[in-house]
Parts: C-alpha cells; sequence; structure tokens
C-alpha cells in the first residue's frame, strides 16, 4: 500500500550508527499512522501501519526487517489483525572518543628522548633547534615558549634568537645565515608571522633544506608529492594529523577524506600525505560548491580554515573521524580572559555524530609541537649519514 511504501522510504532514511548499534527511532510515518509511545531511554517504541495489501506487506516488513537487523533491534511482526508492529529498545548515544592529543604528543617525545639518548652515546651529538622570533607579538612569544620547553624535555641543545620588528629584511637573512653555518644547530625555524615589511618567503628560502625544520622549503614539499621520495623534514601540522590517525588506529587505505583548506602549511602537503597512505583525498576551499555535500562523504574530515564552529554536526557522515586544526577565541564572559579557544568544527555537535574527534585545545596543537621535535631529530640523524627512522610513507 501507499502507507508501507512510505514506511519504507521513511526507514531508508531512518539514522542508523552501526558503530554503537543503536538504531534512532526517528521515523515521520505520515498521514494516520499511530504516534509513538513511552518515553525515556529504554521506552519500547511501537510502530504501527494502516492495513497492507499482502504483496506490500512483504516487501514493507522485509525491508524493516534488514534494517531493524542492522541495529540489533527485534524483527517486525504481523499481528492477526493484518497491522505490523516492530519494536526497538532505545539506547543512549555515546559520544566519539577523543583523540588525546596531548597524551600522543607525550608518547612521541618520550620516543624521540631514547633516540637523542642513542645518538649521544653512540655518535657523541646532541640534536640543535633554533628558533627565530622577530617583534613581541605575545602569540608568537607562547608558541616560542612552548616549542623551547619541548626541545628541553627532550635533551635537545635549543636556542632562541630574538630580534626587534625594526630589524630589515636583509638583517634577518644574516641571521638566518649564521645558523645555517653553526654546526651544532641542525634544524632551524623562523616563527610567523613576520613584519609586514619583511618578505617571509624570501626568509624561508634562505633556510638550508638540511636545517629546514618546518618542512616548508620547495625542495621538502616536491619530494612529500613525488613519488618514491622522502623529505628531510614534512610539515609539522600535517604530519601531526595523520600521526593521530596511525596511532589511533583510524584505517586510512581506502577512506574518503575531505580537507577544509588549501594553505600551503596544512592543506596542501596534508592532501599529499593521505594520498601516499591511499586515502582518496577532495581539498575543499572558499570557492567549493555544495560543500555540506562534499563533507557528509568523508570517512575522514580534517577541518583547516579558522573559521570558528562553521563544520556542523549534521554535515557528518556518522561514524566519520573528525580531526579539527582550527584554534579560534570566541567571546564568553564566565571565561576569565573573557574568551574560549573553539575548533573549526562545533565540537559539542559532533561528538555525538562521530566515532573520533580531536578537542580543542588539547588536540592537533600537542602533535605539532611533537612533530617539530621529530623532524629535529631527523635533521640531526640526516647530518650524520644515517638513515631516516620516520616510516616511508606507502605510494600508492
Amino acid at each position: 500500500s501507499s502507507h508501507s511504501l512510505v514506511a519504507i522510504n521513511e526507514m531508508a532514511s531512518a539514522a542508523i550508527c552501526p558503530r554503537l548499534h543503536t538504531f534512532t527511532a526517528c521515523l515521520q510515518w505520515k498521514r494516520d499512522c499511530q504516534p509513538l509511545l513511552g518515553g525515556g531511554p529504554q521506552a519500547r517504541r511501537v510502530l504501527r501501519s494502516p492495513q497492507p495489501t499482502a504483496k506490500s506487506s512483504v516487501l514493507a516488513v522485509g525491508a524493516i526487517a534488514g534494517a531493524a537487523a542492522a541495529v540489533g533491534c527485534a524483527a517486525p511482526r504481523k499481528k492477526k489483525d493484518g497491522s505490523v508492529q516492530t519494536s526497538c529498545m532505545m539506547t543512549t548515544a555515546k559520544e566519539a572518543v577523543l583523540i588525546d592529543g596531548k597524551k600522543l604528543s607525550t608518547d612521541i617525545k618520550k620516543e624521540v628522548k631514547e633516540a637523542v639518548g642513542w645518538l649521544q652515546q653512540n655518535h657523541s651529538l646532541t640534536p640543535g633547534l633554533a628558533v627565530v622570533i622577530v617583534g613581541t607579538r605575545k602569540d608568537s612569544a607562547t608558541y616560542v615558549r612552548s616549542k623551547k620547553k619541548a626541545a628541553d624535555e627532550v635533551g635537545f641543545h635549543s636556542i632562541d634568537v630574538s630580534l626587534p620588528d625594526s630589524i630589515t629584511e636583509e638583517e634577518l637573512i644574516a641571521e638566518v645565515s649564521k645558523l645555517n653555518n653553526d654546526p651544532a644547530i641542525h634544524a632551524i625555524l623562523v616563527q610567523l608571522p613576520l613584519p609586514s615589511h619583511i618578505n617571509e618567503t624570501r626568509v624561508l628560502a634562505a633556510i638550508r633544506v638540511d636545517k629546514d625544520a618546518d618542512g616548508f622549503s620547495a625542495a621538502n614539499m616536491g619530494r612529500l608529492c613525488l613519488s618514491g621520495r622522502q623529505p628531510l623534514a614534512i610539515p609539522c601540522t600535517p604530519a601531526g594529523c595523520t600521526e593521530m590517525l596511525q596511532r589511533s588506529g583510524v584505517v586510512v587505505s581506502g577512506a574518503d577524506a575531505v580537507i577544509l583548506g588549501r594553505s600551503n602549511i596544512v592543506g596542501m602537503p596534508l592532501a599529499a600525505m593521505l594520498q601516499s597512505l591511499n586515502a582518496t583525498v577532495t581539498v575543499c576551499h572558499s570557492f567549493t560548491k555544495n560543500l555540506r555535500e562534499k563533507v557528509k562523504q568523508a570517512d575522514i574530515v580534517v577541518a583547516a580554515m579558522g573559521k570558528a564552529e562553521m563544520v556542523r554536526g549534521d554535515w557528518l557522515k556518522p561514524g566519520c573521524v573528525v580531526i579539527d586544526v582550527g584554534i579560534n577565541a570566541v567571546q564568553d564572559s564566565t571565561k576569565k580572559l573573557g574568551y574560549r579557544l573553539v575548533g573549526d568544527v562545533c565540537f559539542d555537535e559532533a561528538k555525538v555524530v562521530a566515532s573520533m574527534i580531536t578537542p580543542v585545545p588539547g588536540g592537533v596543537g600537542p602533535m605539532t609541537v611533537a612533530m617539530l621535535l621529530k623532524n629535529t631529530l631527523e635533521l640531526a640523524r640526516h647530518s650524520l649519514c644515517l638513515s631516516h627512522t620516520q616510516s616511508k610513507m606507502p605510494v600508492q
């Protein structure tokens, strides 16, 4: 009957979460259907359909039985009066598993520290990291302090080069050249952004490729994108994202991944890295049409647009994995500083749809610092012509 066909259509559009074996009873039965009965998380909900024909009844019951079996519900029963009854014990939806960047970064730092000890014992070498900061930006100063603290924790030799924002471009490049020629320094990082009168591209290009801590040089980026070539260092934030996926047991090979943002720092290198791990990658940006529909198809979503809570829960495919790179300050009068930090994804909505998600803060941020340490270690090993310890990324 037409009522039975409506039931099939509505059953097909019901929200099913295989991960939790939870069937969300959101069937919007039309016309003269009976209302849902009972209440509470364990309420038994009874659905009735009007009198169907024999043929349509078999079709409807079969469709509902298949969906019910998929989520652990009881199969529908045909009653003596010809109506169909199905029931499902509702369960409370569970939240996504948090991918804890703090814990994972602690694990990586422990590994790096052990590797530093080996280098010191066997080669009398201590990896050296130099961080160049220009001006007095508070956020840049905070980042530099966190990097120096992490470097000290793993036993690196680290130095800070603090320069006034009045420095000229040529003077800054001269400082970089000094570090290029310092044998105790294996990795150089110039903290961005730089003052507006300085050409960032030219300054970054002055860093020797074998001391490129951020992995932003044309040579390293080119090697990242070419099959069979291993970069000396990998951009830290994308490297942190892939490390989180792999250490959390996410199957990347064969997955549909959507990256929101195409920056040289995150989006573009991450696309190359995920493709090398055999994911099918879509990169979205400000000119992308039907953005929500594209995100809805993704098994893995990486948000890196710098738009506070832009990605909503109903954009996501149930059971997907969400990596939130964004960090944005939004006003919040309940906080001491008058604001709170949020990502590019609406966390409260996403956590009840996704299977795994990174928090903000405490997700990608700590991993970025950890990967800087790993890059420094690799560049120190390279100075001794030792093999690369980072696993080779498979190429499709």
